[in-house]
């Protein structure tokens, strides 16, 4: 079989892989993607994209549900079946709009699985057989990545769910219980109880959203248990006993053990790179706990070899995955523009409700590398619009460097605050000051004020509080 060659070939056609193979014909390149299963990749097809529309239909319900209190009488009920083929159809439409970027750049798209064959060079097989052999000077591994199991609590996808039959329910479970308290975890558990289900999760760390700042973590469990969403944290499921059409679960708490049945359970315990049967082994490069070990340019220690998204280490972000592919493509392509990712200013965002959304350093953490801080915190039951709309749960927090007055973080929680947060990321890339943010005029009435609020606060002169 001839080989067919190019300057880059993208292994994934995820949010990272597309945007690659994109940037490289922008940049004049010739590209190919392989990818095994669909365009746009986990996040498109079964994550980021199909579940806000799940939630989007969450938020439509609950809000309906409450429309008395804004004068309007309404009475809400729910397809369950409709609810998931509009989820779905939503992901079709962009999984048939990366396929017409991809075409109208001009870059190939093998349909197989890739496999590393020698320097430079790789296999693409289908059905068994070996259907292409490629070769470039430059490959990007962007496999993604697939969730994480956990020994005895294995999913079956019928009564222990990844988050992809979490997606797809033919029924709604009258009781659920969700293993985990990421972003995955609450945003199922999220959905479910907004569309009735009676919802336990369970955390083995000592707070939910382990990663998001303390206050904001609190608050927001505050809010879930106001919900009727019951959690236990610094708690481990230890066993999982599938019945005929339910499971119990065996939970060790602070208080003792538990024993609960549940119509459905969600194992959200995180995921790990797709590094199989890829052919690393006969390269240079090297694995660290399911994740390929790159430098800052997104190099491994194979000449010519990259890897990006999530199968590159944490952040298991999109956004940071699309970013990246941008990054690896210039630096091949000896852009003096190209610069590393500044990790810490890779905003995080969650879409249950109340949201949330944060940025930088935590104020435990900037304490931790030594930063004496200013803080500043707004709640949003002091911002107009807030009031306005009836959403006023949620507040803003801001960190500062007390000796330099940089922003070193920001961390969110209340309505639509994922579409805030680029507001305080564009600031750090700026590197602007305490000083410029309080100059900056934030329009009224916007619950975006409670940022400017925020800020204000954290030098003692915030207005509405």
């Amino acid at each position: 079989m001839t080989e067919t060659t190019f300057d880059v070939i993208v292994v994934g056609g995820g949010p990272g892989g597309y945007v690659a193979a994109i940037r490289a014909a922008q940049l004049g390149l010739e590209a190919a993607v392989v990818e095994r299963e669909h365009l746009g990749g986990i996040c498109l097809n079964w994550g980021c994209i199909p579940t806000k529309t799940l939630l989007h239909t969450a938020d439509l319900y609950r809000e309906i549900q409450d429309a008395e209190s804004y004068g309007i009488t309404a009475k809400a009920n729910f397809d369950i079946d409709k609810v998931v083929s509009r989820s779905r159809a939503v992901a079709n439409q962009l999984n048939s709009g990366v396929k017409f970027l991809l075409k109208k750049h001009n870059v190939e798209v093998y349909d197989g699985f890739a496999r590393l064959t020698g320097e430079g060079c790789l296999e693409v097989e289908k059905d068994g057989e070996v259907v292409a052999q490629l070769g470039a000077d430059n490959i990007i591994v962007a496999t993604g990545a697939r969730a994480r199991s956990l020994p005895g609590l294995e999913p079956d996808g019928e009564l222990i769910w990844t988050y992809k039959e979490a997606m797809v329910p033919t029924t709604m479970p009258a009781s659920l219980l969700v293993i985990g308290s990421g972003a995955i975890g609450v945003e199922f558990a999220s959905f479910y109880r907004s569309l009735g289900s009676e919802v336990t999760v369970v955390e083995v760390l000592p707070r939910i959203l382990p990663v998001e700042d303390e206050e904001i973590s609190a608050f927001a469990r505050e809010e879930f248990e106001k919900q009727g969403i019951t959690i236990h944290t610094n708690a481990t499921v230890q066993a999982l006993e599938k019945g005929s059409d339910s499971v119990t679960a065996t939970i060790t708490t602070d208080d003792g053990p538990i024993e609960a049945t549940f119509d459905r359970a969600i194992l959200a315990v995180g995921v790990t790179g797709n590094v199989e049967g890829l052919g690393l082994e006969a390269t240079a490069a090297t694995v660290d706990r399911g994740a390929i070990v790159v430098n800052e340019w997104l190099e491994t220690e194979e000449t010519g070899l990259y890897a990006i998204g999530d199968v590159a280490g944490p952040p298991l972000l999109a956004h940071k995955a699309m970013h990246e592919g941008v990054l690896c493509v210039d630096r091949i392509a000896g852009l003096a523009s190209a610069r590393p990712i500044e990790r810490r200013r890779i905003p995080g965002c969650t879409y249950c409700h109340p949201q949330i959304a944060s940025v930088g350093l935590t104020e435990a953490a900037a304490q931790e590398e030594g930063f004496k801080v200013r803080v500043g915190r707004f709640p949003l039951v002091g911002n107009g619009k807030a009031i306005a709309v009836g959403d006023t749960a949620g507040m803003v927090k801001t960190v500062f460097d007390s000796d330099t007055d940089e922003l070193l973080g920001a961390h969110m929680v209340g309505p639509d605050v994922t579409e805030m947060i680029q507001g305080f990321v564009v600031a750090m890339g700026l590197e602007t000051t305490e000083a410029e943010l309080m100059e900056t005029i934030f329009p009224h009435p916007t619950i975006s004020e409670a940022m400017h609020e925020s800020v204000l606060e954290a030098y003692d002169r915030a207005l509405h509080i």
